[in-house]
C-alpha cells in the first residue's frame, strides 16, 4: 500500500467510494433517510476533481486500486477522510491518517480539525484528537450529528 497525491483519473473512483462508504455505515450510527441526506447520489467526478486539486488531497491505493482518500485544507481542516467499506479495520485509516499528519506538520500547521461522524469519532480520538462538541448539520432537510474534534501539532 502506498499514500500519495491525488491524480485527475483518481477521481471517479473517489465519488464512488465516498457514495459506498456512507451507505455501508450501519443504522446504528446514521438511518437509511441520514445517509441518503448525507449521500443522495454518487457526486459529479468533475466537480469533486476541481475541489480535490484546491487541497492537499491523498490517496491510499494498493495494487492500482483506491482504498482510502483524506482532503486537508490549507487551514488543517480535515473535510474529507473516507474508506473504502470492505477495507475499513485494516489499518489503512491509521497509515492515511499518518501521511495526512505528517503533510500537515511539514506545512507548518499548529492544528487540526474534523467533524467525524458518528463511527469516525473513535478513530479520530484514537489518534489523538480531542472532542470539542456535537453538532447537528442539516442537509436535504434532514438533522445529521457530526462531532467537532481538533489535535494541537505544535
Amino acid at each position: 500500500m502506498i499514500v500519495r497525491p491525488y491524480r485527475a483519473a483518481d477521481a471517479e473512483a473517489i465519488v464512488r467510494l465516498f457514495y459506498d462508504a456512507v451507505h455501508a455505515v450501519e443504522d446504528a450510527h446514521y438511518s437509511a433517510a441520514e445517509r441518503a441526506a448525507w449521500a443522495p447520489v454518487p457526486p459529479d467526478p468533475e466537480r469533486w476533481h476541481r475541489r480535490m486539486t484546491q487541497r492537499r488531497t491523498l490517496v491510499l491505493e494498493a495494487e492500482g486500486e483506491v482504498l482510502a482518500f483524506a482532503e486537508l485544507e490549507p487551514d488543517g481542516h480535515l473535510d474529507m477522510f473516507y474508506c473504502r467499506p470492505d477495507r475499513q479495520r485494516q489499518g489503512i485509516g491509521t497509515q492515511l491518517y499518518a501521511a495526512v499528519e505528517a503533510a500537515a506538520r511539514g506545512a507548518g500547521m499548529p492544528l487540526l480539525t474534523v467533524e467525524a461522524s458518528r463511527p469516525g469519532r473513535g478513530f479520530f480520538e484514537r489518534q489523538g484528537f480531542r472532542l470539542l462538541r456535537w453538532q447537528t448539520v442539516v442537509r436535504e432537510g434532514i438533522a445529521l450529528v457530526n462531532f467537532r474534534m481538533e489535535k494541537r501539532l505544535a
